[in-house]
């Protein structure tokens, strides 16, 4: 009886985490801004002119970030800071978990032009997003932790969409087309730091 009870009880747990950590509505949305993606870059005419794709390659990753990091948010903060086992291997293999699976999801959505505004540049962006993201979700909270990129990323968008090359790779990454070196080591750069500092302080406290 025991011996058939190991196993319900060793996936009990990881189940239990996921659920806690709304990760089954976390990836339903993924996947349903994924069919959004596809639709609104199909619908966009992009074989005539791939520079149409700017939209939804700017607003899909937003979308996913802001889902992934409302999930950042945990019920149980007291409990995860007291535990005997240290708990940011899991908080890093939820955000590293979910962030692939985003960056796998949109890259399909506008598949070729990789040149311009295709895969590259929507994974590239999905990275960076989701940086910005969860370091927020430290400094301000999980639940309003989408609000920092959603206003960066707008300004770029509204102000200096057409800005391409030079240094603009580097503060204007979001808008960069192609796999532009300095726009990858801008978003991968965000990427990095921000999930680190999550992983490691977690989200911030919240009533």
């Amino acid at each position: 009886m025991s011996a058939r009870s190991t196993p319900q009880r060793s996936l009990s747990g990881p189940l239990l985490l996921a659920r806690s950590r709304a990760v089954p509505l976390a990836v339903a949305s993924l996947a349903a801004i994924g069919v959004l993606a596809v639709w609104g870059a199909h619908g966009l005419d992009a074989y005539l002119e791939p520079s149409r794709r700017v939209p939804v390659v700017a607003l899909a990753p937003l979308l996913s970030a802001a889902v992934i990091g409302t999930g950042l948010h945990t019920y149980t903060d007291e409990l995860d800071r007291t535990a005997v086992r240290a708990w940011w291997p899991r908080r890093l293999a939820q955000l590293l978990g979910l962030t692939a699976l985003a960056a796998t999801v949109l890259a399909f959505a506008v598949l070729g032009h990789t040149a311009e505004f295709g895969a590259p540049a929507m994974a590239r962006n999905a990275l960076g997003a989701m940086g910005i993201t969860a370091a927020a979700a430290v400094v301000i909270g999980a639940r309003l932790s989408w609000l920092p990129a959603f206003a960066y990323i707008s300004a770029i968008y509204l102000g200096a969409g057409r800005v391409h090359g030079g240094g603009a790779q580097i503060w204007a990454w979001p808008m960069q087309p192609g796999p532009q070196p300095g726009a990858w080591a801008a978003a991968l750069a965000l990427f990095v730091a921000g999930a680190s500092l999550y992983a490691w302080r977690g989200p911030r406290r919240e009533s």
